[in-house]
């Protein structure tokens, strides 16, 4: 039985390999996009992999879960969010495969150097400014909108920590697909590969999961949709496989 929750936390079940996680609903809890990511993107045996924003850890949990990378690393600016990440990193005794950095994403290549990881994922904020509601909550505010740093930093500073030849993976709205392309190609990171996600098989995407490579050529794949939802509101079979149910 663990024995580190504070008060107004609890423990999630990842449902694979019998992880848990610790969550505040108070924060910013995980939804199914990070789920996502992590299927999405991929850490081959010896590699190392950073997360950027990692939250309460939740990327580099379920990374090495379904992964065979050597090492995970999660930055986060936000104290509180990082205390409770290595106290799940220690409640799923991953403390030599997992750790978890306090620090701003703007200043990630001072911290870690120049061309340190082979892979890097991020799930930023995606709201611009005062765009979508505002949120009292400042925690709930700085994961969801671009209060502390932009889709410029994240890029900058992966161009400058990627490897050669390194993969960035990211979950992002579609309706700024121009603009992190753009971005992307402007740092040389070069979009190789996109999947959209979508509610209902009739909607519209409201999710894009894209990798990018540092210093690769032009020529992007466009993965089949990925459908969420059934007619009848219950998860599709490919979903429900992602979940591990």
């Amino acid at each position: 039985m663990i024995t580190n929750l504070k008060p107004g936390e609890r423990l999630d079940d990842l449902q694979i390999k019998g992880y848990e996680i610790i969550q505040s609903p108070g924060r910013f809890c995980f939804g199914m996009d990070a789920v996502l990511l992590t299927s999405f993107a991929h850490v081959r045996a010896g590699e190392e992999a950073l997360d950027l924003g990692t939250g309460t850890g939740i990327l580099p949990l379920l990374l090495e879960a379904k992964n065979e990378g050597s090492r995970y690393v999660g930055l986060e600016i936000q104290e509180e969010s990082a205390d409770m990440a290595r106290r799940s990193v220690r409640h799923n005794g991953l403390e030599k495969k997992v750790d978890i950095v306090t620090g701003d994403i703007k200043e990630a290549a001072a911290i870690f150097g120049p061309a340190s990881f082979h892979v890097i994922t991020t799930n930023p904020p995606y709201m611009i400014g005062n765009h979508g509601l505002k949120n009292d909550n400042e925690a709930l505010y700085v994961a969801r909108h671009e209060a502390l740093v932009c889709l410029d930093d994240i890029l900058r500073e992966s161009a400058k920590i990627l490897r050669p030849k390194g993969r960035f993976y990211m979950v992002h709205r579609p309706f700024r697909l121009p603009e992190i392309f753009a971005k992307m190609c402007s740092y040389r990171i070069e979009p190789k590969r996109m999947r959209f996600v979508y509610p209902y098989v009739d909607k519209e995407p409201n999710m894009v999961l894209i990798e990018g490579l540092k210093g690769g050529n032009p020529r992007m794949k466009a993965e089949p949709p990925l459908i969420v939802y059934e007619k009848n509101g219950d998860y599709t079979k490919e979903l429900r496989g992602l979940y591990g149910v």
